[in-house]
């Protein structure tokens, strides 16, 4: 769980590669935001890469309420999936999956060669990745009367509020967004101003 309202994530697709005694290491960095897209990155690899032995993964989701799974995928146990997952961790990256898929050069390449190659082929896959970095917020929704306009509108602009939805009629509303380490502060703002409903 993330305590500061910032994370690290990957905006778009990166790829990597990584070779060892004719075995080859091909990742791929998916930014992915619940499991679903998981299940659909991991769908679309075994599709493109159909005739690889292994497609070994781990993601990492939800700075808030993290969910994280690795997958060996028939390799040796902790050899692939931990690996991965390890440098989701060293990047400090969210809403991430890093998948690696191996074809078999014939080879063993022993535990510590495995480790080695799963690790190696992900830090290739992130730097090739763009990372960025994002904030944790929440939306209000806020009901008032048009009388209030003035007062609300004089908050969403001192408080430099980010306003995602508005209507103004008899009865008015603003959906904006707030920062999570503030929420606390704008709703007790929004409270001084009588007459205002936050939903």
């Amino acid at each position: 769980m993330v305590e500061s309202d910032v994370y690290k994530t990957v905006l778009s697709s990166g790829q990597g590669l990584y070779k060892e005694k004719g075995s080859k290491f091909i990742s791929k960095v998916f930014h992915v935001e619940n499991e679903e897209d998981v299940k659909a990155c991991l769908d679309e690899i075994k599709k493109e890469f159909y005739d690889a032995r292994h497609h070994c993964y781990a993601y990492r989701l939800n700075p808030e309420n993290e969910v994280i799974r690795s997958n060996d995928d028939g390799e040796p146990s902790g050899t692939a999936g931990k690996p991965i997952l390890n440098q989701i961790y060293s990047f400090e990256l969210f809403n991430i999956l890093i998948v690696v898929v191996r074809y078999f050069g014939g080879t063993k390449l022993g535990v510590s060669g495995l480790i080695r190659a799963y690790k190696a082929a992900s830090v290739d896959a992130i730097d090739h990745s763009e990372i960025v970095t994002k904030t944790i917020t929440r939306n209000f929704d806020v009901l008032f009367d048009y009388t209030l306009l003035n007062d609300v509108m004089r908050l969403v602009k001192d408080e430099n509020l980010n306003v995602i939805d508005q209507q103004f009629d008899n009865t008015c509303f603003i959906k904006f967004e707030v920062q999570r380490n503030r929420e606390e502060i704008i709703k007790s703002k929004c409270n001084k101003i009588p007459g205002i409903t936050i939903i």
